[in-house]
């Protein structure tokens, strides 16, 4: 039998990759060896810190309910993997990537892959939930797009420095 997420259950995750990233980025601060940088890192941590209390805000609108539909067994390990590798698995490894990080540039980069990775993630759990969950999970891909171009404007700027 396959795995079955729940709306809330998505959102909890969604909270889960968010607390990981905000460890990441605030290790990045202690870090980071520019002043430019330090400033994007935190900039960074305390959009996760608003992600987190916007999904936080979703709970209250997202079902328990499993979805009615089940996957194939493979499927399922697909998503596993994406969960696995894709996104951090906990703040304390969030924190053990960013002091192995050589360079401010390689911790943005860094910031980038684990974005794309959750918007990776969160678009193909959409269709594992019912159409009103999907909703708020196309709200927290809508949040991830937005951090990720966040990201890429502080690589760009970071570059020009």
């Amino acid at each position: 039998m396959g795995v079955f997420f729940s709306g809330k259950e998505l959102v909890d995750i969604a909270v889960g990759i968010e607390k990981s990233g905000m460890a990441y980025y605030d290790a990045m601060i202690k870090c980071a060896r520019s002043k430019k940088a330090k400033t994007a890192f935190a900039y960074l941590a305390n959009q996760e810190k608003k992600h987190i209390k916007v999904y936080q805000r979703m709970l209250s609108s997202v079902a328990d309910a499993p979805p009615p539909e089940s996957y194939t067994e493979e499927y399922d390990q697909y998503l596993k993997s994406l969960v696995d590798s894709a996104v951090f698995s906990s703040e304390g490894a969030a924190c053990t990537i960013a002091e192995s990080t050589t360079s401010d540039a390689e911790g943005i980069d860094f910031g980038i892959r684990a974005e794309k990775d959750s918007i990776l993630f969160y678009t193909e759990i959409q269709n594992l939930v019912r159409r009103s969950d999907a909703k708020v999970i196309g709200r927290i891909i809508e949040e991830e797009r937005s951090h990720l171009k966040r990201l890429s404007e502080l690589k760009a700027g970071l570059a020009k420095a």
